[in-house]
């Protein structure tokens, strides 16, 4: 009901520029990009259900629709945790290494190279040996040209991105 949810903002948000998000499937793709400009903002996040939230609403309230994903949900609370979990971790001192976060899958429109963890030798399958030989910069070519093959053949939008920027 417009009615009840119009209350609710009204009463809660004393600030008007703050954003209010719908979350739909209708809305703007939510990405990395978006969760940067929404950092250090306060949200208001509704989170419809079924088939959604009146018109109305959205147009008297100036609610932004944001989509998680050309997917539907039977509400918006996941769509929610989402969104949240992509800002927060983004928040300095969230994540323990905030270097990590320049290497992350689409901070250069990259996919995040393969990851190998201990023990050396598991299933007859060996890390990379340019992984063990101490070499940064051999390390940091080997990822590099490892994200540039995944991206390609898996991500051509993302691709195609990258070479346009790189």
């Amino acid at each position: 009901r417009a009615d009840i949810i119009a209350k609710s903002l009204d009463e809660n948000i004393s600030d008007k520029s703050e954003p209010i998000i719908y979350l739909s499937p209708k809305g703007k793709k939510f990405d990395q990009t978006y969760a940067k400009k929404m950092l250090n903002k306060n949200i208001n996040i509704i989170c419809g259900h079924f088939e959604g939230v009146d018109q109305r609403l959205l147009e008297t309230r100036n609610i932004e629709e944001v989509s998680i994903g050309d997917f539907i949900l039977s509400g918006g609370e996941v769509a929610a945790f989402v969104l949240l979990d992509t800002i927060i971790r983004l928040i300095p001192g969230v994540l323990g290494n905030s270097k990590s976060l320049a290497e992350e899958t689409f901070e250069r429109n990259l996919l995040e190279y393969p990851q190998y963890t201990k023990p050396q030798k598991w299933e007859k399958k060996d890390v990379p040996d340019v992984l063990l030989s101490g070499d940064h910069a051999k390390i940091k070519d080997w990822r590099l040209s490892q994200s540039e093959d995944i991206t390609r053949r898996r991500r051509p939008d993302l691709w195609k991105k990258y070479k346009k920027n790189k």
